[in-house]
């Protein structure tokens, strides 16, 4: 089975190197040749829409576009440009970019090879504002460890020396143009992804027995399934989105597109991942934003409040920690646009221990010092009432059937239970070297202090650097190195090592 995982891994990376490569080639010859009438078909559109834009930073500009933006009265000026970072605008969640956010606003190869096309699917498509695209991320480690998982804590590449699929993913959505204030507006998006990264997804009740049951090394999930609404009569814009969405704060992001480097920091990993409910996003200036929502819970859904009775003498809801939860988030972000603060209490509710109720507030500062140089920092505090110790177990509770369960506590001498917290301290330094490439630098802080969150009680620290360098804007290679240390417990090679080195490399193709 580990021979098999890597050979489709191979193959995926082999895949997008080889068309890369091909690509590559024929626009050399194609640029030394005469110019012939391009056929008129998807898959001739397809190519090119890559080859008119290979070696360029951007695709070509449409001079008949509408504006992408408002003025800068309504809204900082576009703070970065993508590539070579993962955004343009300072990532915020649980809500489309106000003021800076248009139908069709995606330019990707597919849509650009469907979109002309007199008849379905291609000009309804067009019609109704609707986006379909993606992108395959590949990737492999090398590393110290050598064990089966022997790289967890570190994650998203949780086992050593593998090639792999990390994510394969497909959006079809509907962007509500933002930057008009004359009417409302709605969008949608729907998400799948398959690979070895939707571990990083699952939430309890949506397709999670694989994980929690089974423990496949790949599998699918449906991270984002929500509606918006935008309203512009209230302040600068009200926008509202119902359904499962990514959890409103970090540096870092589930998709591979969204973040800097290919590894993730451990703050990210053991963090909130996604919510269903309903989030309310206000600009009230220039400068200010608020949130506000209520959810069902971390990596839970609604009909986990089902009661269950299970052989183990269990009985209660399926999901201790399903029951109403709620967001409150405040964004700060100067004229210039050079500085950015958001503070979250993400989430909160009773606190109880649930698969993963985390009650979490923290924040993150991104600030820009010129053209070249930016960071981005975050810290927050996050725990869990009632989880059950080491020493107690499984025994009589929700989780005793499952393969993976959320983590016990080393709670102290004779108690059964207790609260179980985590807090960390992580930075992001980028050096811009030019339009098409990017130094990351990572340095991070992370305490387990109970061993809830990671499954050993210890301290760690996390120190990487890596490249991104961008082939054009749908094609990406980030080369790294990280170094993870855990100071109070070897943590690492299935709790046999203190620290871990991984050089690792994936591969991005948008389509």
């Amino acid at each position: 089975m580990r021979l098999s995982r890597m050979c489709r891994g191979l193959a995926a990376v082999a895949l997008l190197a080889s068309a890369g490569l091909v690509l590559a080639a024929d626009l050399d010859s194609t640029l030394q040749a005469p110019v012939a009438p391009i056929p008129d078909n998807v898959f001739s559109r397809l190519y090119h829409a890559y080859a008119d834009e290979w070696g360029k930073p951007t695709p070509v500009a449409d001079p008949n576009a509408p504006p992408s933006r408002r003025g800068t009265d309504q809204i900082a000026p576009q703070p970065e440009d993508s590539p070579p970072y993962p955004f343009t605008e300072w990532p915020y969640g649980g809500s489309t970019t106000i003021a800076a956010a248009l139908p069709n606003s995606v330019d990707a190869p597919l849509q650009s090879a469907l979109l002309p096309t007199t008849s379905a699917p291609g000009k309804w498509l067009e019609d109704q504002h609707i986006q379909i695209y993606g992108w395959v991320a590949a990737g492999g480690n090398l590393s110290t460890a050598h064990q089966y998982g022997g790289n967890n804590p570190a994650a998203y590449a949780y086992s050593p020396n593998l090639l792999e699929l990390d994510q394969a993913v497909v959006y079809v959505e509907r962007v509500p143009d933002t930057v008009q204030q004359s009417h409302w507006d709605w969008g949608f998006r729907v998400s799948g992804i398959y690979g070895e990264n939707y571990r990083y997804t699952t939430a309890l009740g949506v397709f999670s027995n694989q994980f929690v049951m089974h423990n496949h090394f790949e599998g699918y999930d449906m991270p984002m399934v929500y509606g918006e609404l935008y309203l512009p009569q209230f302040a600068e814009a009200l926008v509202l989105r119902m359904g499962r969405y990514i959890s409103l704060p970090d540096i870092e992001a589930q998709l591979a597109p969204n973040n800097y480097m290919y590894s993730h920091s451990i703050t990210y990993v053991y963090d909130n991942y996604t919510n269903t409910g309903l989030m309310a996003t206000l600009k009230i200036t220039k400068n200010w934003m608020v949130q506000a929502g209520i959810s069902a819970g971390t990596e839970t859904v609604p009909w986990n409040a089902k009661i269950v009775s299970l052989p183990n003498g269990y009985v209660g809801q399926r999901d201790p920690g399903t029951q109403p939860t709620y967001t409150v988030c405040g964004q700060w972000q100067s004229d210039s646009g050079w500085d950015n603060v958001y503070l979250c209490a993400n989430d909160f509710n009773k606190g109880n221990w649930g698969y993963n109720n985390l009650q979490w507030f923290g924040g993150t500062w991104f600030h820009k010092f010129n053209d070249q140089w930016h960071f981005g920092i975050e810290s927050y505090y996050e725990y869990q009432k009632g989880v059950s110790s080491v020493a107690a177990g499984y025994g009589g509770t929700a989780f005793q059937y499952m393969v993976n369960p959320p983590p016990l506590a080393n709670c102290p001498a004779g108690e059964t239970e207790c609260t179980a917290m985590a807090y960390s301290a992580l930075g992001y330094l980028n050096y811009k070297v030019g339009p098409m490439d990017n130094i990351t630098g990572r340095l991070e802080f992370y305490n387990d202090e109970r061993g809830q969150r990671t499954g050993y009680a210890t301290r760690y620290f996390n120190q990487a650097i890596g490249y991104q360098h961008w082939l054009s804007p749908s094609v990406e290679l980030r080369p790294e190195m990280a170094w993870y240390h855990s100071l109070d417990a070897a943590a690492f090679e299935n709790g046999n090592k203190h620290e871990v080195a991984i050089a690792s490399m994936d591969v991005t193709w948008h389509f």
